[in-house]
C-alpha cells in the first residue's frame, strides 16, 4: 500500500510509493524517443492482456472487454501512487519513529490510465478532433464514477507528454488520480477564490477572462465556450490556461456542447505548441472543485493549465518557490497565435 506523509514544516503531503520504483525505466536515463521496433507497448492493439483489466472502454459493439476494437481504454495504473482500500486511517509512524511530527496515512484512492487511442504515435495535438472529444468524455465519465466514493476528496487529471515531462511510456495517455485528501495547491486556489468572492462578490476567473479580452495581447485563441491565453504572471515560457467562459466550478458538469468545444480548443492549442515549438514535452493538468464543492460553486472556476518543458527549474526556483520566466507572456501568446490554425 502506498503511503502519504506530511512535511511538518511546509504542510505539504508526499506520496511514498515504492511499487513505482519497479518500473523498468525507473533508474535508466534515456533520450526522448518513440517506440523502438523491439519494444512491446502494453497500450497498443493486441496487447490488452499486458495491462490490468480495463475499468471502462469505448469500443465497437459486440466486442468483449480487454480485447481489441476499442477507441478509448481506461485501466488501473500497474504501478499506482494510490490504491483502493477499505478504510483510510492514519498509519503508525514510519520506521518505528514516534515523533509527533511524523504524520502519515494510507494512500487510499485510485490511479488510472486513460489510453487516448490505439495509435502509438499520435499525440493529442495530432489526433482527429472526434477522438479528442472521446478523451474529454472519458475524463468526465471517470470523474463521475470515482467521485461517488466517499473517501475521495480530490480528483486530478494530468497528461505528461515526453520523457522529460515524466512520461514513462511513449503511447499517448492521461492519468487520473483520486486522492483521500485535498492537496495544498488546489486548496490554496480554492481559498483565494473564496476570499475574492467574499470581498467582491464575483468570481476571480470570470474577471480574469474579461480583463484578458480587453488586453488582447495574451490571448491565444477563443471559441464559443472556452478561452485560451498565457497568464499575466506566467511561471514558465508559454504557460497556457484554458478556461470555460461559463462560470462553472466543477468540470464534470460540462455539457455535450462544451465537451466538443473543449476538445477543439485543446487540440488547437496543442497543435500550436507542436508547430511552433517543435513538439515540446509538456505537462497538462485539470484543476476542478472537489467532489463536495457546494461551498465553492460561486467562487471557483475549473480550468486546464499547460506547461511546455522549455526550461528547467534550478536552485533559485527550488529554494524560493519563485519561478524565473525568460519569455514574456505577451510575446509567447503572439508567437502561438501565428501557429494555432495551421494544419500542415
Amino acid at each position: 500500500m502506498p503511503e502519504l506523509r506530511c512535511d511538518p514544516v511546509t504542510g505539504n503531503w508526499v506520496v511514498i510509493a515504492t511499487e513505482r520504483a519497479r518500473r523498468p525505466e525507473s533508474y535508466v536515463r534515456q533520450k526522448e524517443e518513440s517506440k523502438s521496433e523491439n519494444t512491446v507497448c502494453p497500450f497498443c492493439y493486441g496487447n490488452e492482456a499486458l495491462t490490468p483489466p480495463e475499468v471502462m472502454a469505448y469500443r465497437e459493439p459486440d466486442t468483449g472487454p480487454n480485447t481489441s476494437n476499442w477507441q478509448i481504454r481506461v485501466v488501473p495504473n500497474k504501478y499506482p501512487a494510490f490504491a483502493p482500500g477499505a478504510a483510510c486511517p492514519p498509519l503508525p509512524a514510519a520506521s518505528g519513529l514516534t515523533s509527533p511530527f511524523c504524520r502519515s496515512m494510507g494512500a487510499v484512492g485510485f490511479h488510472e490510465v486513460i489510453i487516448h487511442s490505439p495509435s502509438h504515435e499520435k499525440s493529442l495535438a495530432l489526433l482527429p478532433e472526434e477522438q479528442v472529444v472521446l478523451i474529454v468524455r472519458a475524463y468526465k465519465d471517470r470523474y463521475l464514477a470515482l467521485k461517488k466514493d466517499g473517501q475521495i476528496k480530490y480528483i486530478l487529471i494530468i497528461v505528461n507528454h515526453g520523457k522529460s515531462a515524466g512520461a514513462s511510456l511513449a503511447h499517448p495517455h492521461s492519468q487520473l488520480f483520486a486522492l483521500p485528501l485535498l492537496p495544498k495547491m488546489p486548496q490554496e486556489e480554492l481559498l483565494r477564490c473564496a476570499r475574492h468572492h467574499q470581498n467582491k462578490g464575483s468570481c476571480m476567473f470570470c474577471e480574469i477572462i474579461e480583463e484578458e479580452k480587453k488586453q488582447v495581447a495574451r490571448l491565444i485563441t477563443e471559441s464559443e465556450h472556452f478561452f485560451a491565453f498565457c497568464p499575466y504572471a506566467s511561471r514558465s515560457p508559454f504557460e497556457t490556461w484554458i478556461l470555460p467562459k461559463r462560470h462553472n466550478a466543477s468540470f464534470e458538469t460540462i455539457t455535450t456542447a462544451e465537451e466538443r468545444d473543449l476538445a477543439k480548443i485543446l487540440r488547437l492549442t496543442l497543435r500550436a505548441f507542436y508547430k511552433s515549438l517543435g513538439d515540446p514535452p509538456y505537462n497538462l493538468y485539470l484543476h476542478t472543485a472537489p467532489p463536495s464543492a457546494e461551498d465553492f460553486s460561486q467562487s471557483y472556476h475549473w480550468h486546464i493549465e499547460l506547461f511546455p518543458k522549455i526550461t528547467l527549474q534550478a536552485g533559485f526556483e527550488m529554494g524560493t518557490g519563485i519561478m524565473i520566466n525568460v519569455v514574456k507572456p505577451e510575446e509567447a501568446a503572439g508567437f502561438l497565435r501565428g501557429f494555432k490554425d495551421r494544419e500542415d
